[in-house]
């Protein structure tokens, strides 16, 4: 089983100018102080950014992978469905880098930027 699978990731689009992710939240993905491990803003934000950069890429010759992530926490969160928007900011022949805003509700929890290498396979 992979992360995705492990945490229930359900991918709503996946293009290569735009990715949406979904998670629900349960108390298994919570710290011992009852709020959103921060750590679930770093696995949405590098998914949905790997998954979108390697849609920008020949799959038989290069693959995405992550260089690099900042990720500001915004909100506290407790539990219920995230919602994930990944977009290019940058798409180069060697690094990508995406943008990624995490949102409950209408409420952003979270915002990152991750940058991907372009590696040959």
């Amino acid at each position: 089983m992979n992360l995705i699978d492990l945490f229930n990731i359900k991918t709503e689009l996946l293009t290569p100018a735009k990715v949406i992710l979904t998670m629900e939240i349960k108390s298994e993905h919570q710290q011992p102080y009852g709020l959103m491990h921060g750590g679930i803003s770093c696995v949405l934000a590098e998914t949905a950014a790997s998954l979108g950069a390697n849609q920008n890429l020949d799959s038989s010759k290069q693959v995405a992978v992550g260089l690099d992530i900042q990720t500001t926490h915004l909100r506290p969160m407790k539990l219920g469905q995230l919602n994930v928007t990944a977009i290019p900011v940058k798409i180069g022949q060697q690094v990508q880098t995406w943008q990624v805003k995490i949102f409950h509700h209408d409420r952003q929890i979270s915002e990152s930027n991750v940058n991907l290498f372009n590696q040959m396979i």
